[in-house]
């Protein structure tokens, strides 16, 4: 796989070409000086469950590994932090407005979008809802549609990006985070 930083040919300071690796996590400006370390985005994954053992899970609208299962979430945005991401994207993808979010776990990813491969550390969080106080789910954004699944049925491999993928696994092998 190749590296991040060799997508980026020009200083983004001065346009200079002599923009050069200086170490595994950056490029280094020979003209200006300028060092651009690129380091993971920030996003977000929510276990959405319910009093009923029921799992969230959203069908994916785009590419990559559109029409898979996937857990609502998504890319932090800029001012933002991670809880206040985690909430967002759990609003656009569903309509659920959630308050009470439990971070569980996070692991580094490498996302492909648009041809290149972009480093990630995923944040997964807990959100418990009571189904009966909640609002109609509906699918919107980057999910096709939202399905409830009883968590005994979640089945890892029906998840199409490698990361939701191992999250899924390790939520279903360490289930003390439902008790």
């Amino acid at each position: 796989m190749e590296h991040p930083l060799e997508k980026f040919r020009y200083c983004p300071v001065c346009g200079s070409p002599h923009f050069v690796v200086n170490n595994f996590k950056s490029k280094r400006c020979e003209d200006c000086g300028f060092i651009y370390y690129a380091n993971p985005c920030s996003a977000t994954a929510a276990f959405i469950v319910n009093e009923k053992n029921e799992m969230l899970v959203v069908r994916r609208a785009k590419e990559p590994a559109k029409g898979t299962l996937d857990l609502p979430g998504g890319f932090c945005d800029m001012y933002e932090t991670v809880e206040e991401g985690m909430r967002r994207e759990i609003q656009e993808e569903t309509g659920l407005e959630v308050q009470d979010i439990q971070y569980l776990f996070s692991s580094p990813n490498v996302y492909q979008y648009s041809g290149m491969g972009v480093h990630t550390l995923d944040m997964d969080y807990l959100v418990r809802v009571n189904s009966a106080a909640i609002a109609p789910i509906h699918a919107a954004d980057d999910a096709a549609e939202a399905i409830w699944l009883p968590i005994n049925e979640v089945n890892p491999a029906d998840f199409g990006l490698t990361s939701i993928r191992n999250a899924v696994s390790r939520f279903l092998r360490e289930q003390n985070f439902l008790q």
